[in-house]
């Protein structure tokens, strides 16, 4: 073979792996590419139409299960933009746009949990579902494990229960909200859910009440012993600036809600869970598979959310 036939055999190797490369490089970079809009899109749906969720606790059994994945309806509450990137929950700027309708009593409600009771700022960003019983302006109170909301009993929801053989436990593992009430699971209130423009009388005597509440709402308050001073200005009152809503477990007695924590902002209302489109137990390690599969709850799935 001659010199300039094994030269053209070299050019002709060396451009067929340029080639090569130059398609895995367009491969990788359209897969990059696509992965990128998939991402997007993810977020624009997710923050705009519809997201999903999935129950960590039996808080809310047996309206929804432990492990039920739901369809959220984004819509009808305002839709928002995203506040978290999706698969690395990373919070982003948040601004909510004009509901179809205002959050009702009854509505079963996803919203983003405001913090404990004692905590300005929740330490980790967390969806919770509870079921909203009272809202902004309501009188809300537990006479012996019985609901009243405006002075009339509030029912329980169609799958909502509480449990006789723990409603007398004396102490609880958890405090009640507010700071200093000494409310119990059982027996709480009456206490009245702010509503915006509500003026709230501040002494030294209710300071410990209400100054968590007046710290999520962005401002500065502090006491000198004597007087108390909100952003630097002696107050004797507060303005409340937003409308809340009470949050319960239709599972009443186990049940970590508003009576623990506090009340919701209107604006942490994320939407209403729709329809179980998925449900098995997600305390079993993908691991074992097939043990995994026999857990799907097939009779969950297409279930109505009420």
């Amino acid at each position: 073979m001659s010199t300039l036939s094994k030269e053209k055999g070299k050019v002709k190797r060396d451009s067929r792996k340029k080639v090569e490369e130059q398609g895995a490089g367009a491969k990788l970079w359209s897969w990059i590419k696509t992965l990128v809009g998939a991402i997007i899109v993810v977020t624009i749906i997710n923050g705009l139409a519809i997201a999903s969720f999935v129950v960590p606790t039996p808080s809310m059994e047996k309206t929804v299960m432990t492990g039920d994945f739901l369809f959220v309806n984004k819509f009808i509450f305002g839709p928002s933009t995203p506040q978290v990137i999706p698969f690395f929950n990373i919070p982003l700027p948040f601004f909510k746009f004009p509901a179809f309708r205002e959050p009702q009593k009854g509505d079963v409600i996803v919203f983003i949990f405001p913090g404990n009771r004692d905590e300005v700022e929740a330490t980790e960003f967390q969806y919770y579902l509870k079921r909203c019983v009272a809202t902004a302006g309501d009188t809300l109170e537990i006479r012996d494990n019985h609901l009243f909301v405006n002075n009339k009993e509030y029912k329980l929801a169609k799958n909502g229960f509480y449990d006789p053989s723990v409603s007398d436990i004396p102490s609880e593992k958890f405090q009640t909200f507010p700071y200093g009430k000494n409310y119990t699971r059982d027996n709480y209130g009456p206490i009245r859910i702010p509503k915006e423009g509500d003026i709230i009388p501040i002494s030294m005597s209710n300071l410990h009440e209400w100054a968590v509440f007046i710290q999520r709402e962005g401002h500065k308050i502090s006491s000198d012993g004597y007087s108390i001073y909100i952003d630097g200005n002696k107050a004797a009152s507060y303005k409340v600036q937003r409308d809340y809503c009470f949050g319960m477990g239709d599972n009443r007695d186990h049940s970590l809600d508003s009576r623990y924590w506090g009340f919701i902002p209107k604006e942490n209302i994320v939407g209403t869970p729709v329809i179980v489109y998925w449900s098995w137990d997600t305390n079993m390690a993908l691991a074992k598979f097939f043990d995994k599969i026999a857990s799907t709850r097939w009779s969950r799935i297409g279930t109505l959310i009420r």
